[in-house]
């Protein structure tokens, strides 16, 4: 078997289990974003290092939802120093500071995604999040995340904070492809298949929230004509409210 094949057969396989597995938190995860559009509250994501980029996926994009508050710090990214970034998730006492940022209040949702689960600022900010009343969900690999300890002072992983948890179905490490005279394994799945659970979510918190009589606002491609108009629009309505738009 070619070795792209493998990486798509092992991601197909994560695939069927996700949606095996996952869907009762799949649902109950879609029904708390309905409850939380419907109640004009916030959907918050927040994920260092790679794990920014599913923050990021969600927001501002063609067929997505436009109340959604991705949670982006620059020293947790990867675009100014990545190495630097694996050292700062690592560190506690930020979340508070970007909680009150971001202005995060009772009974608004947060999305919190990582890995392994196991790193300071995560684990921070699910604790916090969790004081402060809002809906803490965890994206992570259940997998990876038992292989080890938890870094955070409180001995807690992120799986062990979060009111509802999603796993990504990855292995430890995250790299599924062996391949002969390589050391380790290559090809990550978790952003591919974190990506596949948080739309799926999307879809179906969608269909409820019709289903309630709410429509919910979402943005049109804007490489359609009239996408321009639309999605003007809704940023006019939502930059006061969403921080990044």
């Amino acid at each position: 078997m070619k070795k792209y094949t493998q990486y798509i057969e092992n991601v197909k396989k994560i695939i069927e289990k996700i949606e095996k597995d996952e869907n009762g938190a799949i649902i109950k995860t879609a029904e708390i974003f309905a409850d939380t559009l419907i109640n004009d509250r916030q959907i918050y994501l927040f994920g260092t290092g790679h794990s920014h980029m599913l923050s990021e996926e969600l927001f501002y994009r063609a067929g997505g939802l436009v109340n959604i508050q991705p949670i982006l710090i620059e020293p947790l990214m990867l675009h100014i120093s990545a190495s630097e970034s694996t050292l700062c998730e690592r560190e506690e006492g930020m979340a508070e500071r970007i909680f009150r940022d971001y202005n995060m209040k009772e009974n608004d949702t947060i999305v919190i995604i990582s890995n392994s689960g196991r790193n300071g600022v995560i684990i921070d900010m699910a604790l916090l999040c969790k004081e402060k009343g809002l809906n803490v969900i965890a994206l992570t690999n259940l997998e990876h995340t038992y292989s080890g300890s938890s870094r955070h002072k409180s001995g807690k992983r992120l799986c062990e904070i979060a009111d509802i948890v999603l796993d990504n179905g990855g292995c430890t490490g995250d790299a599924c492809v062996e391949i002969d005279g390589i050391d380790g394994k290559i090809c990550p799945t978790s952003t591919v298949c974190g990506a596949i659970i948080l739309n799926a979510i999307v879809a179906e918190c969608v269909d409820i929230c019709v289903k309630k009589g709410f429509t919910p606002d979402h943005f049109a491609s804007s490489n359609i004509d009239g996408g321009d108009e639309i999605n003007n629009a809704l940023v006019e309505k939502y930059k006061t409210k969403i921080r990044h738009l």
